[in-house]
C-alpha cells in the first residue's frame, strides 16, 4: 500500500491516461452501456501484469465455527479443498426493469444467439458453482440459482397450505420464536415488501434424542429437479448442528444447518429430484435433536427457482427468477429496502450493479472476514463476478480473450478486516493467468489482455478479496466460437475453480488437491445370477498432477426412485446386487482429498430371471457442441437451422436464432449489425444431452419382454474392454452424434473401431439396432458409405424436408421432438434412409420418405432408425415400437 495518498494519485492517473493513449492508437472504437459507465475501446493483446506479493494472507482471521451447511450423507471427506470455506460468485447481469423506457429488458443487446446476461450463467450454474460445490465449498449467489420455473413453498403461516405443514411434538415441542419470519402474500410484491417480515416462525428448545420433528410436505406440479431452500431466524441461543432430512424420490440426505449464521433468508441445501404430487417420500423433515443446548428454529422451505414476482412498473418480468437479476432474488430473499435499492426506486440496472456485492456484505457481515458490519455472520472470504465483456475489435478473426478486474485505491487500500487490497489484485492476476494456460493448452491461441485495478462496483464494494472475470469477449465471433462450445465453458470454469482453490488455500497457508475429471469407458454388465458389475477408467488430468482419483463413488437408482447418497469404491470396478425385473441406473464420480468430479454418463440395467436372450445398449451420444458455424468471406455467425449444438443438460443460454450474417455490418448494435439474433427462445431451459439416454432404452426393452439388458459406453466396446459377441443383440444409441470439423472435441457415430466389432458381430450372425440423426450424413466418405451399405444396408437419402415430426408404419404412429424445448433434447435434423435392394423401409415420415430400414437376411438381422429412439415423444409409443423391432431382431 501507497504510503503517499497523493503518490498514489498521480500515478493512478498517469497509467489511464497512457492507457487511453495506447488505445486510442488502436484504432476505431465504440462506446458501450456498461457497468460504472465504463467504455470499452479496440484492444490488443496484452501480458498480465506480475503477481503481487504472494505472501498476503489472512493470517489469524480463521473461521472456527460450523459450515453453514453440511451434507453428511456424503460417503468420503474433503480434507484438502474447499470444505469449511464460505464463496460467493455470480453470472453478471440479468432481465432488469428500464424505468427511462418503462419495460423489463437484458441489459446486454442480442447477438450470436444469445446475451450477456443468458450466457454468463451457463458458465456459473452447470460448471462453476458445482464444482466449488464439489471441493466442500459452501456457494453463496445472488441471482436465483435453479432453473426450474416451478416454485413450491411449505411455510407454517399458510393458512391454505396447512395439511402439507406437520408439527409432532415430543416433550420439547415447538412454539412461536417471537421474532418476525417469512410469509408469502397473494400476487406480486412491490418496492419495500419484504416477505420474511411479514409472518412469524417456530422454535423448539433441544434434545438429546427423541425429538420433536416439523415436516414439509410440498405439492409438487410436475416431475423435475427442484432446489431445496430452507429458512430459519437466528437467535441468540440458536445452535449449530440444526439437523434437516431430504426424502426425494424415496431416498434420503442428511444436512446439519449452522443456525447461529444465516437466519432469516433463504439457505440452500442441495438440488433433488421430486416426483409430482404431495407425499412422505417427497419432503423435508427438522428435528430438535442437537448435540447443543439451546433452541431450533423454524420458518418456510422452499423447493424451485420459480417465476418472477417482483413488480416493477406494475408488471413482473414474466420470466423464471434466474432469468432476473439479483436486485429481485435480494428482495425475495429477505434483504432490506439499503440492500437492493441504492437509487432509490429509480436506476433498477444501478441497483443491480451494487446488490451483488451489498448482499454479500450484508449475510458476511459481522463474520470474522467482515467484523466492522452488521450482517448475518456468514464468514464469506471471496468474491467472484465472472463478465463476458472483455473488450471489442474491428475484425472478424482476433481472438479477444480474457481480462480481470480489481479495485485496490479504496479504503486506504483495505478490506473490512484490515487486510490488504492488494490480495483481490492478486487473485484477479491469477485468473487470468490460469485461464490463458490452460485454455491455451487444451485449445491453442488465446489472449490474457490484462488485469485493470481501477474503481469498479462489484470490487469496490465488496468487502472481501473479490475480482471480475471477464471471460470473453460477447461482441467476438471467434471468441463466441468458442465459447458457445460446452467443453470451452467447462475448461474455463474448471480454471477459475483452481484458482479459486489455490488462491483461498494460499491465503490460509495451506496445501490443496485438485478434484480429479469424471471416469470414462463406463459399463454395466452382468456377471452372476442378480449380480452386475460395474467398471471404469480414471481420467488423467494433464495440466494437474494432484488431480488423481484415490477413491470413487457409485451412486445407484432403482425403479423409481432417484438417486442414492452413493457409495465409496476404492478400485475401478464394483459388484452389485439387483432386484429382479426392476430396472437400475448407475452413474460414478471420481475422488480425492480434494473433492468430487462430475459424474460419468448414466448406465441403465435390468436383470430377468425368465430370460433367454440379454441385450446390450451401447451410448454412443457423448456429443457437446456449439450450433453450426457459418464463416465465409462475407458471412460469420452461427446457424441454428442447420445445427443448433449439444449443451450439458438444459440450458438457459439462448435468446434466439442469429439474423444478421453480414461481415460488413460488424461493429452495429442491434438489427442490421453483425450477430444480431432474435429472441423466440429466451426464458426457456432448453434440454441438451443429459447422459441418460440408456434409460430410455432399458425401459422401452423391459416392457417389450423378458430379456437381461446391460449397457456400457461407445468407448468401453471400442477400446475392447465390452465383448458385445456374447449379446444376442445391440442396440446403438447414437442421438445427435457427429463429426463437427469446428467442435472441440473429436465426435462421430461409427468410428473405425466401431465400423469393425459391428462388421464382425453381423457376420456372426448378430442383431443389430442403431437409431441417431446423423447415421447417413457422418459417413460421407467411399468406405464409410460402404459400411452404411454393406452392414445396415442402407445409403444416405437426405434430410428431412418437412417440419412434421410424425412417423408412420408398424401399425402405429409416433411424434418425435423436432424443435428445441425443455423436455427432451430435439432431433431437428432427422434423415432419410434409403434401404438397399436386401432391405426394406420398416417406418416412413410424413412425406412418405423412409424414417427406417430393416434388414432380415439369412446371416444376420439389423433395424437402422434416421432419428434418435429416445426422441419419441410419448413412453408407450416407445415400449410398443420396441417391441416390434425386437420380434423383428431376435430370432
Amino acid at each position: 500500500m501507497y504510503k503517499n495518498k497523493h503518490i498514489y494519485i498521480y500515478i493512478h492517473l498517469l497509467s489511464v491516461i497512457v492507457a487511453v493513449i495506447c488505445f486510442s492508437a488502436c484504432g476505431s472504437h465504440r462506446k458501450l452501456q456498461t457497468d460504472d459507465n465504463r467504455q470499452q475501446t479496440t484492444i490488443s493483446p496484452q501480458k498480465p501484469e506480475t503477481k503481487p506479493n504472494k505472501h498476503i494472507t489472512w493470517k489469524d482471521n480463521e473461521y472456527k465455527g460450523k459450515p453453514w451447511v453440511q451434507n453428511i450423507s456424503r460417503p468420503y471427506n474433503i480434507t484438502n479443498g474447499l470444505q469449511n470455506r464460505h464463496i460467493t460468485v455470480w453470472a453478471s447481469h440479468g432481465r432488469f426493469y428500464d424505468q427511462k423506457k418503462n419495460r423489463w429488458r437484458w441489459q446486454r443487446p442480442y447477438l450470436f444467439g444469445t446475451t450477456e446476461d443468458l450466457f454468463t450463467q451457463t458458465i456459473v450454474v452447470p460448471y462453476l458453482i458445482p464444482m466449488l460445490e464439489r471441493a466442500g465449498a459452501n456457494v453463496f449467489t445472488p441471482r436465483e440459482r435453479d432453473w426450474q420455473k416451478n416454485e413450491v413453498i411449505v411455510d407454517n403461516d399458510d393458512k391454505n397450505a396447512k395439511a402439507y405443514y406437520k408439527e409432532r411434538n415430543n416433550g420439547k415441542g415447538w412454539k412461536d420464536a417471537g421474532v418476525k419470519g417469512f410469509a408469502m402474500h397473494s400476487g406480486t410484491y412491490r418496492d419495500h415488501d419484504n416477505p420474511f417480515e411479514a409472518g412469524t416462525a417456530r422454535m423448539a428448545k433441544t434434545v438429546k434424542n427423541n425429538g420433536s420433528e416439523i415436516s414439509y410436505m410440498p405439492m409438487i406440479p410436475e416431475n423435475g429437479e427442484y432446489a431445496v431452500y430452507v429458512s430459519y431466524p437466528t437467535l441468540e441461543n440458536s445452535v449449530d448442528d440444526a439437523h434437516y432430512i431430504v426424502y426425494h424420490k424415496g431416498e434420503a440426505t442428511d444436512f446439519i444447518v449452522n443456525q447461529t449464521i444465516g437466519g432469516g433468508t433463504w439457505v440452500y441445501l442441495g438440488t433433488f429430484e421430486f416426483d409430482k404430487g404431495c407425499n412422505i417420500y417427497n419432503s423435508v423433515v427438522l428435528s430438535n435433536v442437537s448435540g447443543k443446548k439451546g433452541v431450533v428454529t423454524a420458518d418456510a422451505v422452499r423447493f424451485g427457482g420459480g417465476m418472477g414476482n417482483i413488480e416493477r412498473g406494475g408488471k413482473t418480468s414474466g420470466m423464471a427468477r434466474s432469468f432476473e437479476g439479483a436486485r429481485y432474488y435480494a428482495q425475495w430473499a429477505g434483504a432490506p429496502y439499503k440492500i437492493y435499492s441504492t437509487k432509490n426506486s429509480e436506476d433498477d440496472y444501478g441497483d443491480d450493479i451494487n446488490v451483488r456485492s451489498l448482499m454479500l456484505n450484508w449475510l458476511a457481515g459481522g463474520s470474522c472476514y467482515v467484523p466492522q458490519k452488521e450482517g448475518k455472520g456468514v464468514p464469506i472470504e471471496l468474491s467472484l463476478a465472472v463478465h463476458s465483456d472483455a473488450g471489442y475489435a474491428a475484425d472478424y478473426t482476433s481472438i479477444i480473450g480474457s481480462l480481470s478486474i480489481c479495485t485496490t485505491a479504496h479504503n486506504d487500500g483495505l478490506l473490512n478486516s484490515g487486510l490488504s487490497r492488494q490480495s483481490s489484485k492478486r487473485f484477479a492476476n491469477m485468473l487470468l493467468t490460469n485461464a490463458n494456460k490452460d485454455i491455451s493448452y487444451n485449445y491453442g491461441k488465446w489472449s490474457a489482455r490484462d488485469v485493470y485495478d481501477r474503481n469498479y462496483s462489484e470490487t469496490r464494494l465488496p468487502e472481501v478479496p473479490s475480482a471480475i472475470m471477464e471471460t470473453l469477449s460477447h461482441q467476438s465471433f471467434p471468441d463466441m466460437a468458442l465459447a458457445h462450445d460446452p467443453n470451452f465453458r467447462f475448461t474455463l470454469a474448471r480454471s477459475m475453480y483452481k484458482t479459486i482453490l489455490e488462491f483461498i488455500n494460499d491465503n490460509h497457508n495451506k496445501s490443496y488437491t485438485v478434484a480429479p475429471l469424471a471416469p470414462h469407458s463406463f459399463r454395466a454388465e452382468f456377471t452372476g445370477e442378480e449380480e452386475i458389475t460395474l467398471s471404469w477408467e480414471p481420467e488423467n488430468d494433464r495440466l494437474e498432477p494432484s488431480a488423481k482419483p484415490t477413491g470413487y463413488v457409485v451412486y445407484t437408482a432403482i425403479g423409481n426412485n432417484g438417486f442414492d447418497n452413493g457409495v465409496r469404491i476404492n478400485s475401478t470396478s464394483c459388484k452389485k446386487k439387483v432386484v429382479q425385473g426392476i430396472p437400475h441406473r448407475f452413474k460414478v464420480t471420481a475422488i480425492n482429498k480434494g473433492g468430487e468430479s462430475f459424474p460419468s454418463e448414466t448406465l441403465s440395467a435390468v436383470y430377468n430371471k425368465k430370460a433367454t436372450r440379454s441385450i446390450l445398449v451401447i451410448n454412443g451420444f457423448h456429443r457437446l457442441s456449439a450450433p453450426a458455424i457459418r464463416n465465409t468471406e462475407t458471412e460469420q455467425g452461427f446457424d441454428f437451422d442447420a445445427d443448433p449444438g449439444v449443451s450439458y443438460g438444459k440450458t438457459a443460454g439462448w435468446s434466439g436464432k442469429q439474423i444478421c450474417f453480414d461481415k460488413t455490418k460488424i461493429g452495429i448494435e442491434g438489427p442490421g449489425g453483425l450477430g444480431y439474433s432474435g429472441n423466440e427462445w429466451e426464458g426457456m431451459y432448453i434440454a441438451g444431452n443429459d447422459f441418460n439416454n440408456t434409460a430410455s432404452h432399458v425401459n422401452a426393452i423391459m416392457a417389450a419382454g423378458n430379456y437381461n439388458v446391460a449397457s456400457c459406453s461407445a468407448e468401453a466396446v471400442e477400446t475392447g474392454k465390452v465383448d458385445i459377441m456374447k449379446y444376442h443383440c445391440v442396440d446403438l444409441l447414437l442421438g445427435l452424434e457427429k463429426y463437427d470439423v469446428n467442435a472441440l472435441k473429436y465426435y462421430k457415430t461409427f468410428k473405425p473401431a466401431m465400423q469393425r466389432i459391428l462388421s464382425d458381430y453381423a457376420a456372426s450372425g448378430g442383431s443389430l439396432l442403431v437409431s441417431g440423426s446423423y447415421i447417413g450424413s457422418d459417413m460421407a466418405s467411399t468406405s464409410e458409405a460402404a459400411f452404411l451399405r454393406d452392414v445396415l444396408k442402407l445409403q444416405f437419402g437426405g434430410k428431412l424436408s418437412t417440419t412434421n415430426a410424425n412417423i408412420k408404419g408398424m401399425n402405429t404412429s409416433m411424434a418425435i421432438y423436432r424443435s428445441l424445448n425443455e423436455k427432451h433434447y430435439a432431433a431437428t435434423t432427422p434423415e432419410v434412409l434409403q434401404p438397399t435392394e436386401q432391405a426394406f423401409s420398416a417406418l416412413t415420415y410424413d412425406d412418405g420418405t423412409s424414417a427406417s430400414v430393416a434388414y432380415q437376411g439369412n446371416d444376420y438381422r439389423s433395424f437402422t432408425m434416421g432419428f434418435p429412439f429416445e426422441c419419441i415423444t410419448d413412453e408407450q409409443k416407445q415400449a410398443a415400437i420396441m417391441k416390434g423391432i425386437l420380434n423383428f431382431l431376435i430370432k
